[in-house]
């Protein structure tokens, strides 16, 4: 008998726009321009849509969510309709007025993002100056106000050593759940990758400290998501394609991850205002692309590993090999691994710093 899958969690990526430029940001290179946005009324559909699947959870997101103005009436819709609501921000542009707003409308938890700990390591990873103390005043606001806070903070080569100030603030700051994430390579990270990888020692002594780490505090969790470029085998990216999840993007289409708008030649990109959540979940070619393990060829199809790992990141194999029906390089059984070990001698080689490319704000 098929296995039956349902979504569990939904990111409603409201808008592109965002008053940052980080060197490290996810989403495409030609991003989604305010006029494209789709309406209140649109991203309510979607919302009684993910309702009526059964899905647990909603993640406004972006760009900055906080710049749509209808930001607390779609999350008191949600709210309304017994969705968990999460809003994934980088606190800017806040105001402690509209904290109350959005507890008022039902939010449910706030993940607030960091660059650094230090002010000029901030202002570098986000291409605009004088963004920590801002982030400090949102993160005090938002715990005065009570909502459940996690605290996500994004590492490279350049700020790891500082793991264990970054744990003292989150202590301080009352966090309940800390994400260390390195930087994974997609979207302008890949054009920023050779002075953002980390070496493997970087990674090793980080690994070292956040054990220690999480001794020390052992009320507060702590997520340490390292490159998988280090790994012998790739991530169950998404927890396996078109298992789990589904990404509402600003124009309206469905993607079964946050990248797979990467594979817009090979298949059509569904899209919300033609099909319901329900109908492009179950039957679109996207989805089905790669759902399973029927699609895989060897060495994946010979490997235990096949429904643990899902055949790991499409769209990594995609942007790195061409083609994403391949084996992810980064497993240690891929013809192709030595990309990635080339990868990593580019990047031992280069700096920490300035040659970053930025988006236009």
């Amino acid at each position: 008998m098929a296995e039956t899958l349902r979504p569990l969690s939904l990111l409603a990526e409201i808008t592109h726009r965002c008053p940052l430029a980080c060197a490290y940001c996810a989403n495409p290179i030609a991003l989604n321009k305010q006029k494209e946005e789709k309406p209140t009324s649109f991203w309510k559909k979607i919302i009684d849509q993910a309702s009526a699947l059964d899905m647990l959870h909603i993640h406004f997101s972006g760009g900055e969510p906080l710049l749509r103005p209808d930001l607390e009436e779609l999350i008191q819709y949600a709210h309304e309709r017994d969705l968990y609501t999460n809003l994934i921000t980088s606190g800017l542009p806040c105001t402690r007025e509209r904290l109350e707003g959005l507890y008022d409308a039902g939010l449910d938890h706030i993940q607030l993002s960091f660059q650094d700990i230090e002010e000029a390591g901030a202002d570098m990873l986000s291409g605009v100056s004088r963004t920590l103390e801002r982030k400090l005043k949102t993160a005090r606001w938002i715990k005065e106000l009570g909502f459940p806070l996690t605290l996500n903070f994004v590492l490279h080569k350049g700020n790891l050593s500082r793991i264990p100030q970054m744990l003292k603030l989150s202590r301080e700051l009352e966090a309940g759940r800390v994400e260390l994430a390195n930087v994974q390579y997609h979207g302008w990270a890949t054009l920023n990758r050779k002075h953002l990888l980390p070496s493997r020692q970087q990674i090793e002594k980080a690994s070292k400290i956040v054990l220690a780490e999480r001794e020390k505090s052992p009320a507060m969790v702590i997520d340490w998501v390292t490159p998988d470029f280090y790994s012998a085998y790739p991530k169950p990216c998404m927890g396996g394609w078109a298992r789990k999840f589904l990404n509402v993007t600003p124009a309206g289409k469905v993607l079964p991850c946050h990248g797979a708008e990467a594979f817009k030649e090979k298949v059509p990109l569904p899209d919300a205002e033609d099909a319901s959540l329900k109908d492009i979940w179950e039957d679109s070619e996207l989805f089905n692309l790669y759902r399973g393990t029927g699609w895989m060829k060897k060495p994946c199809t010979d490997c235990p590993r096949a429904e643990i790992d899902w055949g790991g990141c499409r769209c990594q194999a995609l942007a790195l090999l061409g083609d994403g029906d391949l084996a992810d390089p980064v497993c240690r059984h891929s013809s192709s691994r030595e990309i990635i070990n080339d990868l990593i001698t580019e990047a031992n080689g280069a700096d920490a710093s300035a040659n970053f490319r930025y988006r236009k704000i």
